[in-house]
């Protein structure tokens, strides 16, 4: 394989391009930087991803006539430009986008990527982040590829041949890696207010965060858990050597940890690397809810910014300012509804940072319903769990306030009646 400098590979990119870029814990960063040095020789570029980790100075503002972002997830590095006058957001389910990208709906000029050296047969493995990255690669004009030792090489849909790569850099730089602080008690409460829900044998989907961990603390004592998600971090990593995570009753894929991709700490990705227990499967694959609905007992476990006494949940905005995206939650929320025995899961604290309250009478003006009330099934806060699941809209808002902050329940009560008096 014939290596490059990253200034020598990044000038495959031209004047009004469109080009993506590997994301999550993946993010090429050596290459991110060696484009963007390349600002004053390029204009109009269209920059396309996921949520990527490091920075991402191509967003800067002052880059504007060079660089502008369309963006299927919105991360902390491009979040305090969104909206602005080179950074948007695509809404679009996660299941949905690779099929978007096969489609030829959204060409792709150059795809920016970071894999594992290759294997004996010439394969290099995508490693922690195969997702939609999968399906760029497949209609790509050009693939500039940061090669890499640090990356592990996972099993699953992720292996791309040497040969398909237009110019290669080397690199041993560390992988991006994630460190969760201490769960505050707000967390752990919630944690085992949602592990509660858990049954034996159950597949579960979770992200990561202060509640995924939260409830994975409280699971050791559950057996034959399986493991199906978009995406998994360290919290795993106890309950696979435990046994507590086997897969043995999976429909799908029993004995292994289906994802695809994966954030967290060096020892999470020393677990992937060369792992026939986990499979990093296309996006396209893991979020189908076809797929989801096959496995039994699928426990969705997922968070909010805030949800309204109805049961409506916006999970990717604040008010009009969008602070994420879509993601996967509804891919996972259906599939989990589906499924027998399942149990879709919104988890939240019941209030701010601040103390304003997550459960509110109705959402902020232009807040972004991620999750509607027609789908929500059972909310977790640290003072218990409901089931909205048939209810009507004042049995939903009783069961709310009851699971909202003590202080904050006589307001609520107040502004439910206001609102739904007739029927309160």
């Amino acid at each position: 394989m014939h290596f490059i400098t990253p200034e020598e590979a990044v000038s495959l990119v031209k004047s009004n391009d469109r080009v993506f870029i590997h994301g999550g814990s993946a993010t090429p960063t050596r290459l991110v930087e060696a484009l963007t040095n390349r600002n004053a020789a390029l204009s109009n570029i269209e920059i396309a991803h996921l949520h990527t980790e490091g920075e991402a100075p191509y967003a800067d503002p002052a880059f504007a006539s060079s660089f502008h972002v369309n963006a299927f997830f919105i991360g902390k590095n491009v979040r305090k430009h969104v909206n602005e006058i080179n950074v948007q957001y695509i809404p679009m389910f996660l299941s949905d986008i690779p099929l978007f990208i096969r489609k030829k709906k959204f060409p792709i000029n150059v795809a920016i990527i970071h894999v594992s050296p290759p294997d004996a047969h010439g394969f290099c493995s995508l490693g922690i982040s195969v997702d939609i990255t999968k399906a760029a690669c497949e209609v790509a004009e050009n693939i500039i590829a940061l090669v890499n030792p640090n990356m592990p090489r996972s099993h699953g849909d992720g292996f791309i041949h040497h040969s398909k790569i237009t110019a290669a850099v080397y690199a041993e730089d560390p992988i991006h890696e994630t460190f969760l602080g201490e769960m505050s008690k707000e967390e752990m409460a919630i944690g085992k207010n949602v592990a509660e829900l858990v049954e034996d044998g159950a597949t579960l989907q979770m992200g990561i965060g202060g509640i995924p961990n939260a409830v994975l603390h409280f699971l050791n004592n559950h057996k034959n858990l399986g493991v199906h998600t978009e995406m998994f971090s360290d919290g795993i990593l106890p309950l696979v050597k435990s046994g507590v995570i086997n897969g043995k009753l999976k429909s799908k894929h029993p004995n292994k940890i289906v994802s695809s991709f994966a954030m967290g700490s060096r020892a999470l990705y020393d677990f992937i690397h060369d792992n026939p227990e986990v499979a990093m499967l296309d996006v396209a694959y893991v979020n189908d809810t076809a797929v989801i609905r096959k496995h039994k007992k699928v426990t969705a476990i997922n968070s909010a910014i805030e949800i309204d006494l109805t049961g409506q949940v916006c999970a990717d905005s604040i008010g009009t300012e969008i602070f994420s995206g879509v993601g996967g939650q509804m891919d996972f929320i259906r599939g989990a509804a589906l499924s027998e025995g399942g149990k879709p899961i919104i988890a939240l604290a019941a209030t701010t940072a601040k103390g304003v309250s997550k459960i509110v009478p109705v959402l902020k003006t232009g807040a972004g319903v991620v999750t509607t009330r027609a789908h929500v099934q059972y909310v977790a806060t640290e003072y218990g769990v409901v089931d909205l699941y048939g209810k009507n809209i004042a049995q939903r808002a009783k069961a709310l306030i009851s699971i909202a902050s003590p202080e904050q329940r006589s307001l609520l009560e107040v502004e439910a009646y206001r609102l739904y008096g007739k029927c309160w």
